[in-house]
């Protein structure tokens, strides 16, 4: 009886081993198959991202882009900013690319399908940079500046359909309003926006808005938020505009002073006209030149003689008398522009740094008053007969420190001189952009 009960047990325990050795095999099996089919989609992601599409597009979900072409008199400038977008949240520019070519478009006035070569190379870079699946959505712009302006109306015309073209094949967003010439005053709310977005002040924060100074070579810009009711009162209308960004409307103070900027009032001090030739061996005599200098200055594609003056008084007196002159009346003052924190750029930086008041690398502050002190040291030096590098600096000086003052700017006034903020170039490029894309998401358009 015992050994009959003994037989069906071991045929139990042999059957108990048996299963258990084939499920634990089936689960070893089933495992390495698992791990490697994970090692092969991880293989497959590394080697390929872009069939991970839903992946890829939470990604392009958090960026905005936006591309504007800078079209000067010297260059075509391209500038792809990205933008990093929170919702309910101002957007924050995260990356610029840039790339510029020679020469300008105005270059190409008579023959334009020679400027569709550079146009499509700089499209090229916008093309690397921006993900294909965002390129619809992506804002394509060009906006042309002095070299444009200078041109017959037909010729810039004919260049910009060109463009045009060029654009609307791009696969972008693009529109033909997205091509145009930009007059002073846009330019000058342009860079007061890429100002105040790079400091912060822009984005809701309780910083308070800066103004920008801007003087070129034609022309100069002078824009500021308005605090003061009286300055909107007794401003011309032309020169108060108002937009709407992140919910918020500014109203600014912005004008373009066509004529005055360095190299044009230059011009008109030494007692020339815009693009006049001097007739025979007629010269352009002043008392703001050293008085035994005697050399050729370029101007617009016009040469003049030019020679320095001998003056009964000392040259930083007759040179004052002859720059307030040319300027009497041509400036607004703004009174509120003593309690608002400038930003200054162009000329001014170029002639800070020409007198050694800040580092041309780095930027800095200056006062107005050192302007007028320096204007005042440069030209008595040159009456002991010192001329520097630039013989036109006691000009250069003395106009820059009487425009001030005119503007509204007392000699105590401090400026702040900068080509970038965070390591961002601080050209209007980036607040055009800016503009643009919160009017898209405003109101469907640029």
């Amino acid at each position: 009886m015992a050994a009959t009960m003994r037989i069906p047990k071991l045929a139990f325990i042999f059957i108990f081993v048996v299963c258990l050795v084939i499920y634990l095999t089936y689960v070893k099996r089933h495992y390495d198959d698992s791990k490697s089919s994970v090692v092969d989609h991880l293989l497959q992601y590394t080697n390929d991202p872009h069939k991970h599409s839903s992946s890829a597009q939470v990604v392009s979900e958090n960026f905005q882009y936006g591309i504007m072409f800078d079209a000067g008199s010297t260059g075509t400038r391209i500038h792809v900013f990205q933008f990093q977008v929170e919702p309910n949240k101002a957007p924050k520019l995260s990356h610029e690319t840039f790339k510029a070519i020679k020469p300008g478009l105005s270059a190409y006035a008579d023959d334009p399908e020679k400027s569709k070569a550079g146009l499509l190379d700089l499209l090229k870079v916008a093309k690397d940079k921006v993900p294909e699946s965002m390129w619809s959505s992506t804002p394509l712009m060009l906006r042309a500046t002095a070299g444009l302006r200078l041109l017959p109306g037909e010729k810039a015309t004919i260049l910009l359909d060109k463009v045009k073209e060029v654009f609307s094949e791009s696969l972008f967003l693009y529109s033909p309003d997205s091509v145009s010439i930009m007059d002073g005053t846009d330019e000058g709310m342009s860079a007061w926006i890429t100002i105040n977005v790079l400091i912060g002040s822009l984005h809701g924060s309780d910083t308070p808005t800066v103004g920008m100074l801007d003087l070129g070579g034609g022309s100069t810009q002078i824009t500021f938020a308005l605090r003061d009711e009286k300055t909107i009162q007794t401003s011309p209308i032309d020169y108060v505009t108002s937009f709407q960004m992140f919910n918020i409307s500014h109203a600014l103070y912005s004008h373009s002073y066509l004529g005055l900027g360095l190299m044009s009032a230059r011009l008109a001090v030494l007692g020339g006209s815009e693009g006049q030739p001097l007739e025979g061996t007629h010269e352009l005599v002043s008392p703001c030149l050293a008085p035994d200098y005697s050399g050729q200055w370029e101007h617009a594609e016009v040469i003049y003689t030019v020679k320095g003056q001998k003056a009964g008084e000392p040259i930083y007196e007759s040179c004052l008398r002859k720059v307030e002159k040319m300027i009497y009346k041509q400036v607004r003052k703004a009174e509120e522009v003593k309690d608002i924190d400038f930003y200054a750029f162009s000329y001014y930086y170029d002639r800070a740094v020409d007198l050694g008041l800040i580092e041309e690398s780095t930027g800095g502050t200056v006062r107005v008053e050192n302007y007028i002190e320096g204007a005042k040291t440069v030209c008595n030096n040159m009456s002991a007969g010192e001329i520097r590098e630039n013989p036109f600096l006691c000009l250069d000086l003395t106009y820059i420190s009487v425009l001030l003052q005119n503007l509204g700017f007392p000699p105590d006034k401090e400026l702040k001189l900068a080509r970038k903020i965070n390591e961002v170039e601080t050209s209007w490029a980036l607040g055009a952009t800016f503009h643009c894309i919160e009017s898209i998401r405003n109101q469907g358009r640029c």
